[in-house]
């Protein structure tokens, strides 16, 4: 078989979720009464999570990625209440498409799905199964391309990926064909769903829904991304600075499956070619830049992040936030000091009743309120939480602060030829360096304020412009805004991103044999301090001039470049000192040059912004 090129299927990929020309969507239930029951706002329990209907379909997504001659098939397992089923009525879809419902499981007990001898599906990871379907929803856990009991070849988050989610949706209103087996030809039809799809997940699944909604798919009514990237480019590259491949092949054991690991080389190594290794920006980053789509974004949408995930840093909810708000996209937001951890396990009841109402209104259109309350939820400091009209916070205003010679940041210029250097250690990091603030290290130049008079809250983005000369052709600048005064806080680098399991377990939702709604009961796992990095960013000094470029450093020859810090919610108490830390490569977030240069900094030209509400 000839093989197709690679811009087709890509094409192919993208256009497949609005191809099915002339399939009709499903009607709506038109008379019929409701599959659910309202009491208090909300829906109830009334139908049986143990007799419901549990069935997998394979729907076909137009392409042949992995060139095995057959069009590609994604494996869905949907878990349904069979009394709406029995008396014609529909049901809408919560949706959350992984690649870890095999290899790596889900949840903070990484569950897996399990499946009966038949292959028909018994366990579904995740509580929304035991929760929402007894309250009249179905839910489908769908299994991403190359992985579980999906075919195709994964694309980092690209057109075949977010298109193959797409599809799916328009499966579930009527607009694509699925078939009842991986191979077979005997067709299903989604007959149950209203076509409303309410997509949902942490990290990648998180990510996926992201890339759906920027596509504007019809039928998508809402999604819920916890912890999830934005724009590819920002995953894997810090503003030029190039921090390593995107995992296609790579990643946990037995991501994929054998036959994609096998059959997606050619296609792998194909897309390595287009997205580069020096940090450039590329159009392969462009299309996977969720951020640059937010008008098409139709859906609502529930952001979930947390300011210490260092697995997806906070950068991504501040630039998908940003453009979600200047599109007029109806948003909320929930936002921890946690690090990379579903709102699940950080305040349990209080996510688990604020989602219901989420999917209760937007999903079944119930006028419970949601809509009314104050949009954005943040956690200032461990389980302490204060609703707000919007986020950034009302207020904010940029205030720059200037680093000089000894070691001091005010709002005053340093003096023309004050200078400052450092020589770059990949073997260190942001929290390595802003240790010791009193010890000099030929590693990093550090800056602090006065003891602050006042409480000062830190609500957005920083950013840093720094003045510098390489004695080397390739740089890498980092900084890190330290607060620098004792505190306790989320132990976010612990194994557990900030929560600890307990030995006791709460249930949420009915259960079965194959199928528990018990999980472990956590708590905050603390973490006393003498100082707190806030917020962090790298940036490449050759890419000065532009990102789609690496220009070659003259030694001594100074350039200027302006990047973001990772986004912070933060109150700086009156007594501490705030802190700017420069330095060389954070291997958190980029590879090192070739040579590790010596950097001199023109402090009288180097500043930080800092988005503060009240007075420094």
């Amino acid at each position: 078989m000839r093989r197709t090129p690679l811009s087709v299927l890509m094409a192919a990929a993208a256009v497949t979720a609005f191809a099915a020309a002339g399939a009709a969507a499903p009607p709506a239930p038109s008379g019929d009464a409701p599959a659910f029951v309202v009491a208090g706002g909300v829906t109830q329990p009334v139908h049986s999570y143990t007799d419901a209907i549990r069935e997998s379909v394979w729907v076909d997504l137009g392409t042949d990625l992995d060139d095995d001659g057959e069009t590609d098939r994604m494996a869905v397992d949907i878990v349904r209440p069979a009394e709406p089923a029995a008396a014609g009525q529909r049901v809408p879809v919560i949706m959350d498409t992984s690649p870890y419902y095999l290899c790596c499981g889900r949840g903070n007990e990484a569950q897996r799905k399990t499946y009966d001898e038949n292959g028909d599906p018994v366990g579904f990871p995740l509580y929304y199964d035991n929760y929402f379907v007894p309250r009249g929803y179905a839910v489908a856990l769908v299994d991403d391309l190359g992985t579980n009991r999906s075919t195709s070849c994964p694309d980092g988050g690209g057109p075949a990926m977010t298109g193959a989610s797409a599809t799916v949706i328009d499966w579930l209103n009527g607009r694509a064909t699925a078939y009842t087996s991986a191979t077979g030809d005997e067709t299903v039809d989604a007959t149950w769903s209203t076509g409303a799809v309410g997509m949902i997940g942490k990290s990648a699944d998180g990510t996926v829904a992201n890339g759906v909604a920027a596509l504007g798919v019809d039928g998508l009514r809402t999604i819920v991304p916890i912890g999830a990237v934005s724009s590819f480019y920002h995953q894997y590259n810090s503003n030029g600075a190039w921090g390593g491949y995107p995992p296609l092949r790579s990643g946990p054991p037995n991501l994929l499956t054998p036959q994609a690991y096998e059959l997606c080389e050619p296609f792998f190594q194909e897309l390595e070619t287009r997205f580069g290794d020096e940090g450039n920006w590329t159009r392969y980053w462009a299309e996977r830049d969720y951020t640059r789509r937010a008008d098409r974004v139709e859906a609502s949408v529930f952001l979930v992040h947390g300011f210490t995930d260092q697995a997806v840093p906070s950068d991504h909810l501040a630039r998908w936030w940003d453009a979600l708000s200047e599109a007029g996209v109806p948003r909320k937001l929930w936002l921890t000091q946690a690090g990379h951890v579903d709102p699940f396990d950080v305040d349990r009841a209080r996510w688990v009743e604020t989602l219901h109402r989420w999917f209760d209104h937007w999903l079944l259109d119930i006028d419970n309120g949601i809509d009314d309350e104050p949009m954005v939820s943040i956690e200032h400091a461990p389980g302490t939480w204060t609703d707000e009209a919007d986020w950034p916070a009302a207020g904010t205003r940029d205030v720059a602060l200037r680093p000089s010679s000894p070691g001091l940041l005010s709002t005053a210029t340093a003096p023309p030829g004050d200078t400052a250097a450092y020589t770059d250690d990949p073997e260190q990091d942001r929290w390595v360096w802003a240790e010791h603030p009193d010890q000099p290290s030929p590693a990093r130049v550090l800056f602090r304020t006065e003891p602050l008079a006042s409480d000062l809250r830190l609500s957005g983005t920083a950013s840093v412009t720094v003045r510098a000369s390489s004695t080397t052709s390739e740089a890498v600048v980092s900084a890190a805004l330290v607060d620098y005064g004792p505190a306790t806080i989320h132990d976010y680098l612990n194994p557990g991103w900030g929560i600890e399991n307990l030995g006791t377990r709460s249930c949420w939702g009915e259960s079965t044999p194959a199928d528990s709604a018990c999980y472990l009961d956590t708590a905050l796992s603390m973490h006393d301090v003498d100082h707190h990095v806030v917020a962090s960013g790298t940036g490449d000094l050759g890419h000065w001039a532009t990102l789609w470029r690496q220009l070659p450093l003259r030694p001594g020859r100074a350039q200027t470049i302006t990047f973001d810090l990772t986004a912070m919610d933060h109150v700086v108490p009156a007594g501490h000192r705030i802190g700017l830390v420069l330095a060389g490569t954070d291997y958190w977030r980029s590879g090192a040059p070739s040579q590790l240069p010596t950097v001199t900094v023109d402090l009288a030209r180097t500043s930080i912004e800092l988005p503060a509400v009240g007075e420094l």
